[in-house]
């Protein structure tokens, strides 16, 4: 089964001395649900930018399956491999909610046709109806902005979800359902989804979590 694994990675920002992260041993499997958590400053996010293929490690290697990060398409990794899901949505405020989900496909070279039946069956999966699809974000709740975002997320393929305090926006009521939709993915349709968070609720219902401190990683 193919996985994302760390191997001894470290790393460290540009004429600094010390590590953010430090020998790094980790694996993310599909078929899981897994947050990491740590207080500010503790490598979270530089975490996240390695897995994502945006930074590379100062030592050690991350791969993908048998291929290392450091010699593949990073950009081709980034649009077949991995989705990210944020805080703040980042969806295309000048888009239609079913114009967001299907960019990601027509990047990817799927006709528009195509995309517009897949985009509506994926914006249909989270609980959105027609009446919100044809809205623009501006004109959706946050809990609304939010699963449009994981549509879109689902649109490229990709079995890898990294999401950066995807409930941090919301409310209980919509962060529970967020993180049911993020669940079930797991569990039912094979995905590795992979919760950078504070949220104490996301760490008591994952699968596995892993706590950074000082840049190392304690499960």
């Amino acid at each position: 089964m193919e996985k994302i694994q760390f191997n001894s990675v470290s790393y460290r920002y540009k004429n600094s001395e010390k590590d953010v992260l430090k020998q790094i041993n980790v694996t993310f499997e599909r078929g899981y649900l897994i947050s990491v958590v740590g207080p500010s400053g503790s490598g979270k996010t530089t975490l996240l930018s390695l897995m994502a293929g945006l930074d590379k490690p100062s030592q050690g290697q991350i791969l993908l399956g048998n291929d290392d990060l450091a010699k593949m398409d990073l950009d081709q990794y980034r649009r077949e491999k991995i989705s990210m899901i944020f805080q703040a949505f980042h969806l295309f405020p000048f888009l239609t909610a079913l114009e967001n989900v299907c960019y990601p496909m027509e990047q990817n070279g799927i006709q528009k046709k195509e995309a517009l039946t897949v985009a509506k069956k994926l914006l249909e999966n989270v609980n959105l109806v027609d009446e919100h699809i044809k809205r623009f974000p501006s004109n959706l709740s946050g809990g609304e902005q939010q699963r449009v975002a994981i549509a879109r997320a689902l649109a490229s393929g990709a079995k890898y979800i990294f999401a950066d305090e995807p409930t941090g926006n919301l409310d209980k009521g919509n962060g529970d359902r967020i993180l049911e939709i993020l669940k079930e993915l797991a569990h039912n349709h094979d995905y590795c989804v992979v919760i950078v968070t504070h949220d104490m609720d996301i760490m008591a219902r994952a699968d596995k979590v892993y706590s950074l401190r000082d840049g190392a990683l304690v499960n």
